[in-house]
């Protein structure tokens, strides 16, 4: 009998381990599922080119980037990134369209028999069916961001025609590291013989990690940060802000503005990393025009979908919703609150249990009015145990059983000029988005 598209996610969630609901349970350190699932499906990841992406913060933003500019260029582009916010089928899209129901609906059917053999993990049995539906769909190019790693994630089996690292921070240490070092080093696993590399950030520590690992490699690698620079950068005046950016590339007499309707300024060191992965791509058999990049830079959520990054909600009070979910994450966040204007904070916070709570705690501003919340996950903190470890940092509120409460008090509390901020983690936005 033929499953609905309800039906089939029930059945994938009672299955297969997810590691965004469960955490470590759902990791796997080891790539045999994927290349049993790969061999099983006629190993469909190598009938495409694809960019391969991986890094601790950035690297979904670069992702739909680089889509979207592709798209622009005239390619039949996939894309594949996680965690969804709302629907399964934001993970695999094509110009910008999630991969239809019916096609989720009859992979699983047909395949259902090995999955109960194999026992993959969600992540991997996610992967396979992108990559087929890639191959099958004819894609010209894939853009795959990894899931949490690098040397062992799902989607390293891919060979791709460029690899890009946007930065490392300590985040998933259980997994990868206790160090900047050991982090970069699980990261540092996409690089492949000869393929070039982007880094998007110079960072201490990581850096050398990159160098040794393409030289080994023989791997060209661009440091994106020391190959373009911002000349300027401001918001335009619109009722929704763009960021604009003036970058060139050092040495060279260009100045040119991009627009950007993701409007946090955390998004500049994306966007160098981005225009150094198009230069790299058009030494590589694509044809990008300046045009293409400027179009794509300004129509990637009309693209390709993406919410969540500095997103305004609404207006009056200005509500805004920001996935960043670990330290460096949160630090981006408190340096944008600093740039925009507002009378008083309003902070509907929660956060996953398995993250460095305390240090994303203490970056967050004391003069706020907090509303302490759990997603609706295993993985998420109880908000009554999150609002007593925050009193510690001096962060003043109260909790709330759903993350829809907290934001209804938020609300009922704000006035027209303040501003209401949704965050912490990814769960928490996909219950507001």
């Amino acid at each position: 009998m033929t499953m609905t598209y309800k039906q089939t996610l029930q059945y994938l969630n009672s299955k297969l381990p997810m590691f965004h609901r469960i955490g470590a349970a759902a990791y796997k350190a080891d790539l045999s599922n994927t290349l049993e699932l790969s061999r099983l499906l006629g190993n469909p990841e190598q009938h495409f080119r694809s960019v391969h992406i991986a890094g601790t913060n950035g690297k979904g933003s670069t992702s739909h980037f680089l889509a979207s500019i592709l798209q622009e260029a005239g390619y039949r582009t996939g894309l594949f990134t996680s965690p969804h916010l709302r629907d399964f089928r934001e993970r695999i899209r094509i110009n910008g369209k999630m991969i239809p129901r019916p096609e989720v609906i009859q992979f699983v059917q047909k395949y259902q028999h090995n999955f109960e053999l194999l026992n993959p993990s969600f992540f991997e049995w996610t992967f396979a069916l992108a990559s087929r539906y890639f191959a099958t769909q004819q894609v010209e190019v894939a853009i795959m961001e990894t899931g949490m790693g690098g040397r062992l994630d799902s989607t390293n089996i891919v060979h791709p025609v460029l690899s890009i690292i946007t930065n490392i921070g300590l985040d998933h240490m259980q997994f990868l590291g206790n160090t900047i070092e050991e982090i970069a080093s699980e990261k540092a696993g996409i690089i492949k013989k000869g393929v070039p590399v982007v880094i998007g950030e110079t960072q201490t520590g990581s850096s050398k990690v990159f160098e040794e690992y393409s030289s080994r490699l023989h791997a060209p690698v661009f440091f994106a940060d020391q190959q373009y620079a911002i000349k300027s950068s401001g918001y335009t005046h619109h009722k929704t802000p763009l960021l604009w950016i003036a970058a060139n590339r050092k040495g060279i007499p260009l100045n040119k503005r991009y627009f950007s309707p993701l409007s946090g300024y955390y998004q500049c060191k994306n966007l160098l990393t981005v225009l150094q992965s198009v230069e790299i791509l058009n030494t590589s058999g694509f044809s990008i025009s300046m045009d293409h990049i400027v179009k794509g830079i300004r129509n990637v959520v009309r693209n390709t979908g993406l919410k969540g990054r500095w997103q305004v909600l609404s207006h009056s009070p200005l509500t805004i919703a920001d996935i960043g979910h670990n330290k460096d994450g949160i630090l981006e966040v408190a340096k944008q609150l600093a740039l925009t204007p507002f009378d008083h904070l309003h902070f509907v916070f929660g956060v996953v249990k398995d993250k460095d709570v305390n240090a994303m705690l203490g970056l967050l501003p004391r003069k706020a009015a907090y509303y302490f919340c759990k997603a609706d996950i295993p993985r998420g903190m109880d908000a009554e145990k999150l609002k007593k470890r925050a009193s510690s940092f001096g962060l003043k509120g109260n909790h709330f059983p759903t993350v829809k409460s907290a934001l209804q008090a938020a609300k009922n509390s704000a006035h027209s000029s303040d501003l209401i901020l949704i965050g912490g983690s990814a769960f928490v936005v996909a219950e507001v988005i």
